[in-house]
């Protein structure tokens, strides 16, 4: 996990501060990627980001040619996928100033410089490669003087929640070390710093050897509370066993054993998000659901996943969502399905779902609202007319099935057919509502169970 003495020493000498002024971004990139393999590029970066931590890189240029050097490390994927998105929320909208620390200079552990809007505005270009190829030719001093009176945007919203979502899946106890290496806490008029001739030589001890503090982070220790003495009355009983086949080991043989089971479900679901799962793999998915009940709450499935799910595996989603009910974010999960893009799959849901369960009928209304909307609104003409037909199968099953009360959708419904009357599956439906709307309920004497959404 540490560099060597040399490579140590090479990349103190690419960015060494007398240099590092007069290179271009190109020339920078190429000498780093030319002296480390590829197996080195984490140790590289880590590196990186100790140097920005503790101000060694006290120069501008310095600070900018490592950032370049960090993201062009990990540029053939997107910087959220990497260890060093955080790196980059932080440089661009840093904590806020805390002061309890000690000392000014030091307001978190940890911290990454401040940067000035030159230098934003040049990592901002890194993350989104925007006008990229502009800096390739340009030296670090003449990117710290590009003129910036158009003013720009630092919006990182989406790549703050993506990291946060990911970070979501990790224990508390991972999230909570510190680092060993911290700035030296002192006086601001008093504030330590490395003498210049002796920067390579501290950098070396920092981040050189098996044991260098770069790889070492103290972390809270797991303290168990001692469960409480047994009062047993019989005790000596079982100290002198007099006859030993009244009494049997009780061993469990569970314990130990890793929950491969759960391991294989996790994986299949992964799979299920991108494509359609075989019958086979289904059959597997749902029986190891059905036979722990608790299982469903640890497959990985959040709200945001539930619409990849729903299009490439909509039977293993109602499975799912139906096991889901009972959980707090049921609510976020009826959402996120009823907003999603109308399809035969989400038909497919909603219906089986309004057939089995009682959904909360403003959900079901939206959804319904939603497809109606979706029908008016494509363009494509024969895209139009399938799905119209399928609204229509969906509305008329949901009638018939007296899931929904028609009343209360029915000038919305009404003008629907009304305006896709050329459909014959629209003109059933107009026929349907007008005899609810007379009161013929001989219709719906005969119960329709599960209609099956037909294309």
């Amino acid at each position: 996990m540490s560099l060597s003495i040399e490579q140590c020493s090479q990349l103190l000498s690419i960015l060494d501060q007398n240099t590092v002024k007069n290179q271009t971004f190109e020339n920078v990139i190429s000498d780093v990627l030319r002296k480390f393999d590829n197996s080195d590029y984490f140790k590289v970066a880590c590196c990186l980001v100790m140097l920005l931590q503790q101000d060694i890189l006290s120069e501008s240029e310095q600070r900018l040619a490592a950032i370049a050097i960090i993201r062009e490390l990990y540029k053939a994927e997107p910087i959220v996928n990497t260890a060093f998105a955080n790196v980059f929320i932080h440089l661009l909208q840093p904590p806020e100033q805390q002061t309890n620390i000690g000392s000014p200079k030091l307001e978190y552990p940890g911290q990454l410089p401040r940067l000035n809007s030159a230098e934003k505005h040049f990592v901002l270009t890194l993350m989104t490669d925007n006008a990229k190829e502009s800096l390739l030719k340009k030296t670090f001093s003449q990117i710290l003087h590009l003129d910036l009176n158009n003013s720009f945007n630092i919006d990182i919203s989406a790549m703050q929640l993506t990291v946060a979502e990911k970070q979501i899946e990790f224990p508390q106890y991972s999230k909570s070390g510190m680092p060993v290496i911290l700035l030296f806490p002192g006086a601001e008029e008093n504030y330590y710093e490395i003498e210049p001739d002796k920067k390579d030589d501290c950098v070396q001890k920092l981040t050189v050897g098996d044991n260098a503090p770069l790889n070492r982070v103290y972390k809270p220790e797991f303290v168990t509370l001692a469960p409480p003495l047994l009062n047993c009355q019989d005790e000596m009983v079982w100290l002198n066993v007099r006859n030993p086949k009244e009494h049997t080991i009780a061993y469990d043989t569970t314990m130990c054993v890793p929950n491969i089971a759960g391991q294989e479900i996790r994986q299949l679901m992964n799979k299920a998000y991108k494509s359609a799962l075989t019958i086979q793999q289904q059959q597997q998915l749902l029986t190891e659901l059905q036979n722990d009940s608790k299982l469903v709450y640890h497959i990985g499935l959040t709200p945001s996943k539930l619409p990849d799910l729903v299009e490439n595996n909509p039977i293993i989603a109602i499975d799912v969502l139906l096991k889901l009910m009972q959980s707090k974010q049921i609510t976020e999960y009826f959402s996120v399905l009823v907003n999603m893009e109308m399809s035969l799959h989400s038909m497919e849901v909603v219906n089986r779902l309004t057939t089995t369960v009682d959904l909360p009928t403003e959900f079901v209304h939206l959804y319904i609202s939603n497809c109606i909307t979706t029908c008016e609104t494509i363009k494509d003409r024969y895209m139009q007319n399938r799905l119209v037909r399928l609204v229509c199968v969906f509305l008329q099953s949901l009638i018939r099935n007296k899931i929904i009360n028609v009343q209360e959708l029915f000038i919305e419904v009404q003008a629907f057919c009304i305006e896709f009357s050329r459909i014959r599956e629209a003109a059933a439906l107009f026929r349907l509502l007008k005899q609810l709307e007379s009161g013929d309920v001989g219709l719906l004497s005969s119960p329709t169970n599960k209609t099956k959404l037909e294309s």
